[in-house]
């Protein structure tokens, strides 16, 4: 090779370090896309109900069947009549709910043997859930979200908003001293060991199920968290702190055992939720474990705060929609516990702000790096 070839080469080499790679140049140009969609659980799925969601460009849904005379289980017709309304109007039925294993109270569930830990009663529930299980596959549902609540959601009494609104609030130490709540449920005293058992014979016997029809069961977490131990009510909540959801998920791995992450709840657990939800989303999102989320905001941290408008509570909306993005979360992105206001009957108002938020937010991170 002469000087010049030599020089010629050199120069090549040098430029090549300083430009892109092929592969990399198209990743640049192409950002990862947002997966994310807008979603919504409000009751009743019903055609003026999917008008409004239509309306509002809420196209995925988890949909409501509720009878309050059939708490047994869903049949495949009652599925598939609900499935084919949203269907109708161009929407995706996502998710339901079993008619039982709701986020109430112990002491006003019609069926609460699962949560009580009462056999034989709670083996014929359990069987209720494999068959919901079963008939989901059946119609092309491919998700149940669930509560393993023994206390509900726990609130004191609300508290002004902006504009005349009402938020949801939780007040520890205003709650210890109210007459509002009894000392015990009927559930009397439940030790974590106690609450980890009932979660695990539950488990064991549905996530098989669930893994063999390939749908997913989605845990809500306890909302609010609960001081260990002593817990409230009698009951200490396991399933209040990111320890205690992170052990949920070790129970029975499949991949279609995980959360219906809500993240207003997750933000309660938290006493810096600002700073802090950021890893919580990443770690439950990077092992696939999410597969529904309550996009809501709070004020304040654990064992107190406000459950505010999604644009002016303590948690970076934006920040928290990257995080979603990051891990590739692909489902739905909820409101949940919107304000309350009187000439707002029914929370509408209250959700087309909220849908209107989350699908802008969605649309900007699809077009950030």
């Amino acid at each position: 090779m002469n000087r010049r070839q030599l020089l010629t080469a050199t120069a090549a080499a040098a430029a090549s370090q300083l430009l892109p790679s092929r592969e990399h140049s198209a990743n640049a140009a192409t950002p990862k896309k947002a997966l994310m969609k807008l979603g919504c659980q409000s009751a009743p799925t019903n055609d003026q109900h999917l008008d409004f969601f239509l309306r509002h460009g809420v196209m995925n849904i988890c949909g409501d069947i509720t009878d309050s005379k059939k708490l047994g289980t869903y049949s495949v017709e009652d599925l598939s009549l609900v499935k084919e309304r949203c269907e109708k109007h161009g929407i995706a039925l996502e998710m339901v709910a079993p008619p039982f294993l709701a986020s109430s109270h112990v002491d006003r569930t019609e069926r609460p043997a699962i949560m009580l830990g009462q056999s034989p009663e709670r083996d014929r529930d359990i069987e209720s859930v494999q068959t919901l299980i079963r008939n989901c596959a059946k119609v092309g549902i491919p998700s149940i979200k669930y509560n393993m609540s023994l206390l509900g959601v726990v609130r004191t009494e609300r508290t002004p908003g902006r504009g005349g609104s009402t938020y949801s609030t939780w007040r520890l130490q205003e709650a210890k001293n109210s007459p509002k709540f009894t000392p015990l449920t009927r559930a009397g005293h439940v030790t974590a060991d106690i609450y980890w058992e009932r979660i695990t014979y539950f488990l064991e016997r549905v996530i098989p199920v669930a893994n063999e029809y390939k749908v997913r069961m989605a845990c809500h977490p306890h909302d609010p968290g609960m001081p260990p131990m002593e817990g409230f009510q009698g009951v200490d909540t396991v399933l209040g702190t990111p320890d205690g959801l992170k052990k949920f998920i070790s129970i029975k791995e499949s991949p279609y055992h995980g959360l219906n992450f809500c993240q207003g709840t997750v933000s309660e657990m938290l006493k810096d939720p600002g700073k802090e939800l950021y890893d919580v989303i990443r770690y439950f999102g990077s092992r696939k474990k999410i597969f529904n989320v309550h996009f809501r905001n709070i004020r304040g941290h654990r064992d107190s705060f406000q459950e505010t408008y999604p644009d002016e509570g303590d948690v970076d909306f934006v920040k928290a929609m990257m995080v979603y993005k990051e891990v590739g979360y692909p489902y739905m992105m909820m409101p949940d516990h919107v304000p309350v206001h009187p000439d707002d009957k029914g929370g509408l108002q209250a959700f087309a702000f909220a849908y209107g938020y989350i699908r802008a937010l969605i649309q900007a991170v699809d077009h950030m790096g």
